[in-house]
């Protein structure tokens, strides 16, 4: 039932608003750095070498803290707002974690996520590593599905924006999956370790300031289709 669970979490059809946010895919084509395929897997490349690694241990970490008692999510969703230097990507990690949230809650109700809606508007990949303990599966599950929103939600805008081939845009995702499961991994013995120390500051800091430029110029954006 746990792996059923997991693949629930990973599916786009589940209520958590994840499809109205491009990634910052749509202001890329905006600029013309995104225009085909090729172009869309040097994008997610550069994603998971620099997100990745964070959104993946935080998802870890969230899950791993969801399974002790008390947890200051404060200090742990702080850590990933200093690790966000962008606003505008602030506002929609937590617009998407409020809404997995509060579907989360519906379907798998449990204490730890009623702490963690208590505590405010919680990033997304710290929601969704919470939601993922009280489905009942680990912190390496955490990680992976972190990766997976990181580079499904941009492939997905960019077959919209492009009108790309999606049986080719599956492929790129596929590729590009393969340098995600070291990067679950990696993140999720970092993780481990932090949530031991109770130290927040030991997660990753790794990012390119491209798509934070890139979520700001979406932002002052007239007309959007996506909402990032």
């Amino acid at each position: 039932m746990t792996a059923l669970a997991s693949l629930l979490l990973a599916d786009s059809r589940l209520p958590t608003g994840g499809h109205v946010h491009s990634g910052t895919v749509e202001a890329a084509v905006a600029c013309t750095l995104v225009r085909d395929a090729d172009d869309l897997a040097l994008f997610l490349a550069g994603r998971l070498r620099g997100t990745g690694p964070v959104v993946a241990a935080v998802a870890a970490a969230g899950c791993l803290l969801a399974r002790s008692a008390p947890v200051r999510w404060d200090t742990w969703d702080a850590a990933v707002s200093a690790r966000t230097p962008s606003a505008a990507v602030r506002e929609a990690s937590r617009a998407q974690g409020v809404t997995l949230l509060r579907a989360a809650r519906r379907v798998w109700p449990s204490p730890a996520l009623d702490k963690l809606a208590e505590a405010g508007r919680p990033h997304h990949p710290l929601a969704l590593g919470a939601v993922v303990a009280a489905a009942g599966d680990d912190a390496g599950v955490a990680a992976s599905l972190a990766l997976h929103h990181l580079l499904g939600g941009a492939a997905a805008a960019a077959v919209r924006l492009l009108g790309l081939d999606p049986i080719t845009v599956a492929a790129v995702q596929a590729r590009a999956g393969r340098l995600a499961d070291h990067t679950a991994r990696e993140a999720t013995d970092v993780a481990r370790e932090a949530v031991a120390r109770g130290d927040p500051r030991l997660l990753p800091s790794t990012s390119t300031p491209l798509p934070e430029v890139l979520a700001e110029l979406h932002g002052r954006a007239e007309v959007t289709l996506f909402a990032s």
